[in-house]
């Protein structure tokens, strides 16, 4: 990796309000490199089709497309945020997550309608399907902060699909451990299928 690129991306996920132009912005149409990339019934794009050669894990992972709309951090925080307080499993704690809506993610896509799953992508390869309407229904955010501070990459981060499983009794009913398996930490792709 070029240092350039590699101090743009840090800076993006530090939060800077400044971060020099990096490899891939173009595809982002903001200052840094694509961290999530949407596919699938998109309408509103900002770049084409796979490319085996750069797009390396995508590729290991077999995924194609002809069409995305890629966001980086600064897109993703532009949108409105919301807070969450869940439960999470790994230290039954109440923890403060931050993000946009998943919804409103996939607007800023051109995805409308209730219609359809996610079929989200973690870079592990963890690809749990969503229907769309639980997307709503539930309140998932697509998470950049977790109590305050950017999350990073090996951690839960840089992005997280998840909710607030404590608030919905049917899932509240449900043991910890067993809450969040439609989240996958780590979320670098979400194919949406009608």
């Amino acid at each position: 990796m070029k240092k350039r690129n590699f101090l743009g991306m840090a800076a993006a996920l530090a939060g800077a309000t400044h971060v020099p132009q990096a490899a891939g912005a173009e595809r982002t149409g903001g200052a840094g490199p694509a961290l999530l990339t949407v596919t699938g019934a998109v309408r509103k794009t900002n770049r084409g089709p796979i490319d085996p050669v750069l797009d390396q894990m995508m590729a290991k992972q077999k995924l194609t497309f002809d069409k995305a709309r890629a966001f980086d951090f600064g897109a993703l925080t532009a949108l409105p945020a919301v807070t969450i307080s869940p439960t999470l499993e790994y230290d039954r704690k109440v923890h403060r997550l931050r993000g946009p809506l998943l919804v409103d993610v996939l607007a800023a896509a051109g995805v409308t309608g209730d219609a359809g799953k996610l079929a989200m992508r973690a870079v592990d390869g963890y690809a749990p399907t969503l229907p769309l309407a639980d997307a709503r229904k539930y309140r998932f955010i697509v998470a950049t902060h977790l109590d305050g501070r950017p999350m990073p990459l090996g951690g839960l981060g840089p992005l997280w699909a998840v909710y607030e499983a404590d608030r919905y009794p049917d899932m509240a009913a449900k043991p910890v451990d067993q809450r969040f398996a439609m989240c996958p930490w780590a979320l670098y792709h979400i194919d949406v299928q009608a």
